[in-house]
């Protein structure tokens, strides 16, 4: 027998990624029994794991309506973003002088990951491969605490949303040249400053580009 614990992770699992993916769109409403038949399981995991993205603030429960999918805040994915191109971009910078030859190839490879997911775009995994090429730019910062800092600024923006690409696929070439440019960098021996600088722009970028996105469909709303 399925042990129920499984089934709730599994039906988690499901909805927060047909989330992040966009295929429930914000204000989509999760109907619970059709969830449950559709994943051949009780209502009780479902349940479950709707709380659990609740409590992530993927989902909010809403009354006489049920459960709806959260549209991210741009107030707040704002603050977040800025917050990591501050905090990411020192941790690059200082990372940058002590990464390994191996560790920059790694990172080269993962950017060809990137570019190669450009031709069937996945935003999922286009997401996970971009959050291991970060990891692997700051990974030997010296300064654990800004790390710290870094790592808690990552899993804020899993809580708000992972995958800014679902919502602006057009960025995502724009951010595989940059890395290149950030690879070169690094590779040339720059200064700290000058990666720093470039690792923050990188950041700000996709942040302008979600505002810009967001501004446009408000306009078309209008």
């Amino acid at each position: 027998m399925t042990d129920p614990l499984s089934k709730s992770q599994r039906a988690y699992e499901v909805i927060k990624s047909r989330i992040v993916d966009g295929s429930y769109s914000p204000g989509f409403r999760l109907v619970l029994d059709q969830l449950a038949r559709e994943l051949r399981v009780s209502p009780v995991p479902i349940r479950e794991a709707v709380r659990r993205l609740e409590a992530e603030q993927f989902v909010q429960f809403e009354r006489n309506i049920g459960a709806r999918v959260v549209g991210i805040n741009p107030t707040e994915y704002r603050h977040t973003m800025q917050t990591l191109a501050i905090v990411e971009g020192a941790a690059t910078g200082l990372a940058a002088p002590l990464l390994s030859a191996a560790e920059l190839s790694r990172a080269n490879e993962v950017n060809q990951g990137l570019r190669a997911c450009l031709r069937n775009f996945d935003p999922l995994a286009f997401t996970a491969l971009n959050r291991e090429f970060h990891r692997l730019l700051c990974g030997p910062c010296p300064n654990p605490q800004l790390i710290e800092l870094v790592t808690r600024t990552w899993a804020r923006m899993a809580t708000i949303r992972d995958s800014s690409f679902t919502f602006i696929p057009g960025r995502a070439t724009e951010s595989v040249a940059e890395h290149d440019e950030l690879l070169r960098l690094i590779g040339s021996g720059a200064g700290e400053v000058e990666v720093e600088a470039a690792a923050r722009e990188h950041r700000l970028g996709t942040l302008r580009a979600f505002l810009a996105q967001g501004a446009r469909t408000e306009e078309d709303h209008a």
